[in-house]
């Protein structure tokens, strides 16, 4: 199992924005990637800071969540919404 943790801080005034989008992303992970064990999207009670927080079953479902058409189409709405670029962290399982 591979995890990945991105942490993103949104624009103040921008979390309605971001968070319509992302949640988009959510539903269409869960329902298209059956590579995709969980991709939850969290926000911290300050508010301002979200957690993506990701778990696949190996490199190749990692690496074909990348690629879809609606992870593709979703950057440029999401970036706009971003005080910076991602903090991405990659972990692996340890068994």
């Amino acid at each position: 199992m591979i995890a990945v943790v991105a942490k993103l801080t949104v624009k103040s005034g921008m979390e309605t924005e971001f968070e319509t989008h992302a949640k988009a992303l959510v539903e269409q992970v869960t329902a298209n990637e059956p590579g995709c064990v969980l991709y939850e999207l969290y926000k911290s009670k300050e508010g301002g800071e979200y957690v993506f927080m990701e778990k696949y079953k190996d490199k190749a479902a990692l690496s074909a969540h990348g690629q879809t058409d609606y992870f593709l189409a979703a950057q440029p709405k999401l970036g706009p919404c971003l005080a910076g670029a991602p903090d991405i962290q990659t972990y692996a399982s340890v068994q």
